[in-house]
């Protein structure tokens, strides 16, 4: 029986669908009878059909939903709008594939529907395609304007022109300032030049004049989290939550900020939320993975990834990801789906280099070196591709400093800069024990582990510097300067921003941010008392594990054997430059003598810290704590020394790397540079 208010509809064809729409959202099986009331008047109305699938969807009769949805598109193939609830209809069950899938046919169909193109943008970047996620929120923003001008930035931005697109934005808002639409695609612009200060300022002032436009705010959110400002960011993502709980891309972001911030037990359960709703997810999968592997669970974590591989088997990130555990082997079976997987036309160049990361390492544990150096060879090869790194850049900075940073300049400024003690930084390359020196501090009762904080690298480009994608700026010779009020500053900032990785309350935390040897004057000068600790392993033995590991971001020297073995050299000259301006300031750890003689080292190492002895240090494997870096599963072991000299494995191969070292390689661990 049919309520009095499902009977039969009266007026036009037109007026019964509105208000079959109407009803979808407030009572779904009262939708359903009006669109079925609909249907038996005029039994071929797509509208009405697609409405009652959508009702009957609501209602959580998946099966019957996606049949009707399935007979609408096969009487009507060309039905953009069907695809599209199609598309959504997949997402919410967490079948994100086939949910991409349909909403590419909805665009296909209809190159101007402007929310299926929002959101095959979000799909895409809920699978971590943010490439194409980019592309598809592009595309979103140039549907969405009838504005000549408009039109024309958004076409440059489709088309990846952004000075172009960014000079029209600007022109627009110059005319119209409160433009919140234009706002936000100039931030869009920014975020992809690399200008996250001002795509955040932008946005902060789209969603102040437009407090209702929840894309912009998502865009906030996603800026700060890119820009460390990760509090922010989680109030942002509150607010979106709290008006709509099941948007995975909400949730997914807020996941991923509690990460960074050090807080992996909520992050884990937020995964495991989310994963409840939407397991066919393979990125969630992954990032779940990546949170459990750092909280030392790793049975669990590679339950995780290989769930996610069982989902999406091209993904080659999440390959990487067991092969960058370290521990790990690959099956036969898993070697065998790698090996199919690399050879396919259709995967992205980001999952392709990932698997030859991962078939690199499969083979190496396999001991067949020329076949892993092979895949390791590619993988860096189409690494190297999609980067912009000068080693003529670095070598110029390290000459700079070398000229500014005297016995002389630093004796003029003793006494400046904020006298807290609390830093301890490893500096050094990647790949040189870091981790380890890492772990042996952060087992002592007085010191805490956070992670690699970008905040010294921060403050540097706020004083000129510049990574190699955009010149070399004015550092380090904007230090010079600097007066005693400024370097004061400086310090207290970098203690500032750093506080939110601090949740032990002890007196010392680590930064372990390799690359901030690079600005070890920097720190002298505006943290005189905190300790620098040079971690240093063989130049073949440090250089070759950094070509063989895939980073998530940073190091892009390590993509080729000559650029890295210079990096290596420009590193020992830099700091042999130090020690002679600063004699005894930074303290040598080098890893082949820690392995021989560790509790000799450890000692010293506990010496140059001020720390008293404490016997955990010597048992550091035992501490629990979060690892993040790629070494995470080695230094939860015993001190192992295999390592040592495994790269002679591939000593064959490896010329360039010997060539480029030069006399740094024959003096180790002495320096040439005295």
């Amino acid at each position: 029986m049919t309520s009095p208010e499902s009977a039969e509809p009266t007026g036009s064809l037109a007026t019964a669908i509105a208000h079959t729409s109407r009803l979808l959202a407030q009572n779904p099986a009262l939708a359903e009878e009006q669109a079925t009331e609909i249907l038996r008047v005029v039994p071929e109305s797509p509208e009405a059909a697609l409405l009652r699938a959508m009702a009957v969807a609501r209602q959580g009769r998946r099966d019957e939903a996606e049949g009707q949805f399935v007979a609408l598109l096969k009487r009507l193939p060309d039905y953009a709008g069907a695809w599209f609830e199609l598309g959504q209809f997949h997402a919410r069950a967490g079948d994100m594939e086939s949910a991409v899938d349909a909403v590419r046919r909805a665009v296909k169909e209809a190159p101007g529907y402007t929310q299926a193109w929002l959101a095959l943008a979000d799909m895409l970047t809920v699978q971590g395609k943010t490439d194409e996620a980019d592309a598809a929120f592009a595309r979103h923003i140039a549907t969405s304007t009838n504005d000549p001008n408009l039109m024309a930035a958004a076409t440059a931005l489709v088309e990846n022109r952004l000075p172009e697109a960014e000079h029209l934005l600007r022109a627009h808002l110059k005319q119209f300032p409160s433009d919140v639409a234009a706002m936000r695609m100039l931030a869009e612009t920014g975020g992809r030049l690399g200008q996250y200060d001002d795509a955040v300022a932008l946005l902060e002032h789209c969603i102040a004049l437009a407090p209702g436009f929840d894309a912009a705010r998502h865009n906030l959110a996603l800026m700060l989290n890119r820009n460390g400002r990760l509090l922010e960011a989680l109030d942002h993502l509150d607010f979106l939550i709290g008006k709509d709980g099941n948007n995975p891309n909400y949730r997914l972001l807020h996941a991923a900020c509690l990460s960074r911030l050090g807080r992996y037990e909520e992050a884990i359960e937020a995964y495991e939320r989310i994963l409840k709703v939407f397991d066919g997810h393979p990125q969630s999968w992954m990032s779940y993975g990546h949170a459990l592997k750092t909280v030392g669970r790793q049975e669990d974590g590679i339950k995780a990834y290989e769930k996610a591989v069982a989902i999406a088997p091209e993904l080659g990130e999440v390959w990487w990801s067991l092969a960058n555990l370290k521990t790990f082997r690959f099956s036969n079976d898993q070697l065998a789906i790698m090996e199919r997987e690399v050879k396919r036309e259709d995967i992205s160049k980001e999952d392709r280099f990932h698997l030859h990361f991962a078939l690199g390492k499969a083979y190496e544990d396999r001991k067949v070196y020329s076949q892993s150096f092979a895949h390791y060879e590619v993988g860096n090869t189409e690494r190297r591709e999609e980067l912009q790194y000068s080693a003529e850049i670095t070598s110029g900075l390290v000459a700079r400093s070398k000229e500014l940073l005297t016995a002389d300049f630093f004796a003029a400024r003793q006494g400046q800069g904020s006298q807290a003690a609390d830093p301890i930084f490893v500096v050094g390359l990647p790949r040189a024990g870091s981790t380890l020196v890492e772990q042996i501090l952060s087992s002592h009762s007085m010191v805490e582990g956070t992670m690699e904080l970008p905040d010294i690298i921060a403050i540097a480009k706020e004083l000129g510097f510049k990574d190699g994608r955009k010149g070399t700026g004015l550092y380090p010779g904007s230090i010079a300067g600097l007066p005693a009020d400024r370097l004061k500053a400086l310090g207290e900032e970098y203690l500032d921003r750093t506080r939110i990785q601090r949740k032990e309350g002890t007196p010392f935390f680590i930064d372990k941010m390799p690359n901030n040897w690079l600005h070890a004057g920097l720190i002298h000068l505006i943290l005189p008392n905190a300790k620098i600790i040079d971690a240093r392993r063989h130049p073949m033995g440090c250089c070759f594990s950094g070509f063989k590991q895939h980073f998530a971001r940073g190091q892009a020297f390590t993509y080729g054997l000559m650029e890295i073995g210079r990096y290596y050299h420009d590193y020992v000259d830099l700091m042999s430059h130090i020690d002679r301006a600063l004699p005894g300031r930074i303290h040598r750890v080098i890893y082949e003598r820690m392995v021989e003689d560790t509790e000799t080292e450890i000692r010293a190492l506990l010496d140059y810290c001020g720390l008293p002895f404490e016997e955990s240090c010597l048992r550091y494997w035992e501490t629990d704590r979060a690892v993040r870096t790629a070494s995470s599963e080695q230094v939860r072991k015993p001190i192992f020394k295999d390592a040592v000299e495994h790269w002679k494995n591939y000593d064959p191969w490896l010329a360039p790397l010997r060539e480029a070292l030069g006399p740094v390689l024959s003096s180790y661990p002495a320096s040439p540079f005295v």
